[in-house]
Parts: structure tokens; sequence; C-alpha cells
């Protein structure tokens, strides 16, 4: 229990109708372990002895009112336990998911970069579904079912010990003991099974998930045989761990019930030779029963905690992942900075220690536009990246306006950054609420001068809702062309002084390339902006271009300058321009 320990405060929001449940259900456990065999000891005598035929029809009303009463007491109980459990469950589980929503938002790119999207989803929804299990079964029977044993227990040992004493009581309770044994060697057992299934179920979703996301590709290459057949054999894993989980799950009640049969026996022999009465024998032996019963919910309890504890460890990998950039103590409060960046001896490395870039330096002035060339790998993008902070440095530092970019708040610097992606995504939404990201508190004319700017607002226009058309499942609806001009039409609005085009005019037809091209000129004037581009078309007039290689800038100048005299840049501008 030490493990969920932390865990519990997600019951405290829900402390009301949890405390309902664990009243309702010690009440229960009561009503059933002592209860029912008080009332074979008590009532049923009262109608099937000699002295019966005594009673008025009144009195025997009454006496035959106990056995519906009781069940009443326990069906009510029953009722509140179960349904004040699943409404604090169900609320346990909106709050263990949004933290953990929460804190995927947070979580540095490189962390999001190194899982599967499956796996993270099923972290989300498959482990925080059974984690919210696990607590509110622990919160609950973990009180419940103590009380229907002792309440059991406390009716043997007075009604053994006033029938025959001591020994009557010791050979009641003898075995009981001996039911822990199988629950310890299920419940290890059930804890690797349950480590094995949760990471095959994360595997699970990755293959759909991927599936999904590569439909046209499948679709081309003619892989919906072979895509069936791997999804197969990861299905067919999971179910042969879930069978073995199965397998000692459902051992546990035949071991813990055969163990209370030799108790059962034993008594039954004792009573024989020592002339217990039948009333006597039968409350006994209600009791008895009852007592086992809690002892194999509680042995479930124990295999649902070791269930628990293996999501529990599957969770943590993301909840209890530092979160290396954050907001600084005492920000240096800024409101629209100018765009002049500096890189001062950076350097950075993801967690493999491999160096992506090294001892960068280099001054970019306001309304500079720097375009970074060079072949793959060179770290073009991990440098652009590192301005508003997805990754944070190694070594050295960035600054913005002469402030170190960790003295910011995240949302103040970001606040002056425009990215656009190689690959735009677009929200499940409608396209007005897409653009309005740029900046949520646009008019709508802003956003459709956006548009325009962007050259969208004509095709938005022939949707057939036109603004208010949703866009589909990361822009689905929409072609390649079209979601980059939506992504620039957000840059627009945004109008950012620093703004970061990551190939931003890769999915366009050279048409709507040279209108982009044209409307960013004027949108660049007084901005800081980063060109990341393999077409080269896209970067000659930039006012400063760097060429890296190997995580390091080789050369720097305008293009005539680096054509002229750095051999990297002519060989990677010949490749496309081999007239040039």
């Amino acid at each position: 229990m030490r493990r969920f320990r932390p865990y519990f405060s997600y019951l405290r929001a829900v402390r009301g109708p949890l405390i309902g449940a664990i009243i309702a259900g010690v009440i229960y456990g009561v009503a059933s372990g002592a209860g029912l065999p008080w009332m074979i000891k008590e009532v049923f005598p009262q109608i099937f002895s000699e002295e019966a035929a005594r009673l008025t029809n009144l009195q025997l009303f009454f006496v035959a009112l106990w056995l519906p009463a009781i069940f009443f007491v326990r069906g009510v109980a029953g009722f509140l336990n179960s349904y004040l459990i699943q409404l604090s469950g169900v609320r346990v589980l909106e709050a263990l998911r949004l933290d953990y929503f929460r804190k995927l938002q947070y979580l540095p790119l490189s962390f999001i970069q190194r899982q599967t999207s499956g796996d993270l989803i099923s972290r989300g929804l498959a482990d925080t579904n059974q984690l919210q299990f696990s607590l509110t079964l622990i919160a609950n029977d973990g009180l419940k079912q103590p009380a229907a044993l002792l309440g059991a227990v406390g009716f043997l040992i007075w009604a053994a010990f006033n029938e025959q004493g001591v020994v009557l009581v010791l050979i009641c309770l003898a075995l009981i003991p001996l039911c822990v044994f199988p629950i310890r060697y299920v419940g290890r057992k059930l804890l690797a099974r349950a480590h094995q299934i949760q990471a095959q179920l994360g595997s699970v979703t990755d293959r759909f998930t991927e599936n999904l996301s590569a439909a046209r590709e499948v679709r081309a290459f003619g892989l919906e045989e072979a895509q069936t057949q791997r999804f197969a054999v990861e299905t067919r894993g999971l179910i042969t761990y879930q069978m073995k989980a199965v397998k000692y799950a459902q051992s546990l009640t035949p071991a813990i019930e055969i163990i209370s049969a030799c108790g059962l026996a034993l008594t039954l022999i004792y009573a024989y030779r020592a002339g217990v009465r039948l009333e006597s024998f039968l409350a006994i032996i209600t009791a008895l029963y009852s007592s086992y019963e809690p002892i194999k919910k509680l042995g479930a309890l124990n295999n649902e905690v070791k269930r628990g504890i293996s999501a529990l460890d599957r969770l943590e990998v993301v909840l209890n992942e530092p979160v290396d950039i954050t907001d600084p103590a005492d920000p240096v409060p800024v409101g629209r900075l100018q765009g002049e960046v500096h890189f001062d001896g950076v350097g950075f490395s993801y967690r493999t220690g491999d160096r992506v870039l090294q001892d960068i330096t280099v001054q970019i002035p306001a309304g500079t536009v720097c375009a970074l060339v060079g072949p793959s790998g060179a770290g073009k993008s991990t440098f652009a990246n590192l301005v508003p902070r997805f990754y944070e440095v190694s070594s050295g530092r960035i600054t913005v306006d002469g402030i170190d970019i960790r003295k910011l708040r995240l949302a103040d610097l970001r606040a002056n950054i425009a990215v656009v992606s190689q690959e735009p995504v677009l929200f499940n939404d409608t396209i007005f609420n897409n653009l309005l990201i740029g900046r949520p508190g646009a008019t709508r004319d802003e956003v459709v001068a956006a548009a325009r700017n962007a050259h969208a607002d004509e095709f938005i226009r022939q949707l057939p809702r036109g603004y208010d058309t949703v866009a589909g499942e990361r822009g689905t609806l929409l072609s390649g062309g079209q979601k980059q001009r939506l992504a620039l039409a957000r840059a627009f609005l945004r109008n950012a002084p620093i703004l970061i085009l990551d190939e931003a005019t890769s999915a366009l037809d050279s048409q709507s390339e040279q209108m982009i091209q044209d409307a960013l000129r004027h949108l660049m004037i007084g901005k800081t902006v980063f060109i990341i581009a393999h077409r080269f078309s896209t970067i000659r007039d930039a006012s400063l271009i760097l060429v890296l290689e190997q995580g390091r800038i080789r050369a720097q100048g305008t293009h005539a300058e680096l054509y002229a005299g750095n051999p990297l840049y002519r060989t990677l501008y010949d490749r496309q321009h081999p007239a040039a």
C-alpha cells in the first residue's frame, strides 16, 4: 500500500462519496459476516423449535421479518457502496488522465520524440484506468472486506467458544492462515504478467496508430495483408500474456475454496464427535464460510494491487519525468521584443550523448533574414528549435535583445515567435479556430486578412461552410498546399518579431510559392527570420546565410560571398542549379 500512498491525494476530491461508500461497505460486510450466521443461530430456532407452536401470528411475523430486514440492509448498503465507489472512481480517473495529459504538454520535445505515440496513448488510457480501479478498490475493499472478515470471525469465536470452548475455536481458525500462501504466490506471478500485458498493450496501440497514420502508404505499396499479419502477431502476444494472468488469477479462488473445504470438513468431524447442536453447528459453519469469502476477495484485491503497481510503474515514466524547461523563479518582464538573437558558445546534445551542435557563436541582428543550410543531420532544425526553447541548451546561452532566454517566461518568449513547420498540423476543429491559434484575441476581420495575405482566403471560401468548415483530424480533408498556407496565415496573424520557417513553402506549387514569397517579403520587414530550407531558390535573397555541418557553423555570409568562398555551400547549391 505504501507504493500507492502518494496517489491517495486523488481521493481527497471525492472524500464525501468515498466515505459514504466505505460506511455502506462496512455495513454490508458486517451484515454479511455476522448478520447471516446470527440469523441462523437465533432466528431459525425460534421457528423450528418446539416452542414455535406457542408463537402468535404477530410474533411469528416479526420473527420472520428478520430475514428480509437483514437482506434489505445488506442490499441497500451493497448498492450504495457500488454506486458511490463508481462515482468516486470516474472522478479519480478524470483527474488522473488530466494530470497525465497536462504533464505531456510541458515535457521537452526530446522526451516525446523518444517514445512511441501508441505507447503514450496506452499509458494515458489503459494504465490510468487500471490505476483508478486499483485506487478505488483499495479504498473500498481495503476496509469492507476486513470488516466482513472481522464480523464473521468475531461471531465464529463467540459461537464456537460458547458451544465447546477454545478447542472448537482453534479448529475453526486453524486453516485460515494457510490461505495467505496462495495469495502471495499468485500475487508475485501476476505482477510480472501485468507488466508484460501493459507493455504489450502499448505495442498493440502503437501498431494501430502507426497504421492509421500511414493509410495512404499501406494502400499504395499493397501492404494490407502484411500489416494485418504484423498486427496479428502483436495481438497474439497480448492474448498470451492475458491468458497467463487469467490462469494465475482464476486459480486463487479454487485454492482458497479447497483450503476452506478442508477447514469445514475438520469442523464437521469434530462437531459430530463433540455432539454440537444442529443450529449451533449451522451458525458456526455459516460464519466459517463467511470468513473465507472476504479472504478470497482480499486475495483478489491483492491481485488488483499488483496490476495497479504495474500500471503505476508505466505512468510514472511520464509523471516523474523532470520538466527541465520551466519558467524562471524571477522572470524578466518583457513585452514585444525587437528580435536580436545571439548564440554564445552554444552546444546541444540529446540524452544519447551525441553532440548535435557544438560551440555555436553567432550574432543575428534584429530584422535579419537568416537562412540555415547544410546537409541532412547538420543541426539546422535543432538550431532554430533552441530559440523558442523547445530544447534546452546543454552549454552556452542564447539571448534575445541581450536577455538570456532562460530568464524569460516561456509564454512571453514564445508570444514573440511564430513557427511554420515543414509538416503543419491542423486540429479537428473549424478553419477559423485553427487560424485563431495564431492570436486567440484576433477579430474575424483580422483572421480573414491574414488568410488573404497567405493566399488562403480564396480556397477557404470554396469549402462547404467556408471558415466554419471542420478541417478533419490533422487536416486530412485538405491538401498539403492548403494546410501549408493555413499555417502561414497563422504566422501572418501572430505578427511576431521572430519568425521560424521550416521548409515553409515545400508543399506549394511554383505559382503559389511565388505568391507566398512576395507576401513573406512584406511580412519579414522589421522581423528576424530563420529559414530552414533545402531549396536554395527560397534563400538566395537572405541577408545572412549560415552553413552548418556536423553541428558546427562552417561559414556565414551572403549567397554571393559563400558561393565564391565556401566549397561546401557551392557544392550544395550546384546540386540544385548545375548550370549556375
